[in-house]
C-alpha cells in the first residue's frame, strides 16, 4: 500500500558544502524514490519545486510530494541523520502523510549540527505554536507565563538528560489534522 507524503522545510548548510556532498547525504531518500540526484528530485505536484539546493543561499529547499511505502520513514531518518553534520543551524522539516482513509498525519523532524541546536529549534517551534494558540484567548501577560513555564520544562529536561552529541535528528510526534494542508 502506498501513501502520499509531503515533506517541507529549509535546511541551511555549512559554507563549502557542495551539491555532490548533499546528494551523497540524501542517498537513502533519493535511492528510495529511485532517482540519482537533485536534478531529478521533482515533486509529484507540478506547483512544488521538489528538493533543490540554492548554492548562493546555502539552502536545501524541500517542498516535495511523492507516493511512498512503509520503509520511507526509515530512509528519511537515515537521510536526516546524515544531513545533520552538514547543517549550519537546526531546522524543522514538516512531514505530512495523507492516508487513503482521509486521515492526515503530520509531524515535525528536527535536523541540526548538535543536540543543543536541535533542542533550541524544538523550543522555538513550540513557543511559536503556543503563542499562536494562546493568543486567541489570552493576553501577552498570560502567554508569557505559559512560555516561561515551557522554557523551564525544556531547561529541566536538558539538565536531567544532558547533551548527547550523537543525536542530530529529533522527531516531534505526529498530529492528525483531519484536513489536507500542504503549508
Amino acid at each position: 500500500m502506498h501513501t502520499e507524503v509531503h515533506v517541507h522545510g529549509t535546511v541551511i548548510v555549512r559554507s563549502g558544502v557542495t551539491q555532490a556532498e548533499l546528494e551523497q547525504t540524501l542517498e537513502a531518500w533519493l535511492g528510495y524514490v529511485d532517482i540519482d540526484g537533485l536534478a531529478e528530485a521533482k515533486s509529484a505536484r507540478e506547483d512544488e519545486p521538489g528538493i533543490v539546493f540554492d548554492k548562493r543561499r546555502r539552502a536545501l529547499e524541500i517542498c516535495w510530494t511523492g507516493w511512498v511505502g512503509r520503509n520511507f520513514q526509515k530512509a528519511l531518518a537515515t537521510t536526516f541523520d546524515a544531513l545533520g553534520p552538514l547543517s549550519e543551524e537546526a531546522a524543522g522539516v514538516e512531514i505530512t502523510y495523507y492516508h487513503e482513509d482521509g486521515r492526515d498525519e503530520r509531524g515535525m523532524v528536527f535536523v541540526g549540527p548538535s543536540s543543543e541546536a536541535i533542542e533550541a529549534a524544538q523550543r522555538g517551534f513550540m513557543i511559536e505554536d503556543l503563542q499562536a494558540l494562546l493568543s486567541r484567548h489570552f493576553g501577552d501577560a498570560e502567554i508569557s507565563e505559559v512560555t516561561s513555564l515551557v522554557n523551564q520544562l525544556f531547561e529541566r529536561r536538558w539538565a536531567e538528560r544532558g547533551a548527547t552529541s550523537e543525536t542530530t535528528m529529533a522527531e516531534r510526534p505526529p498530529r492528525g489534522s483531519g484536513k489536507r494542508q500542504l503549508h
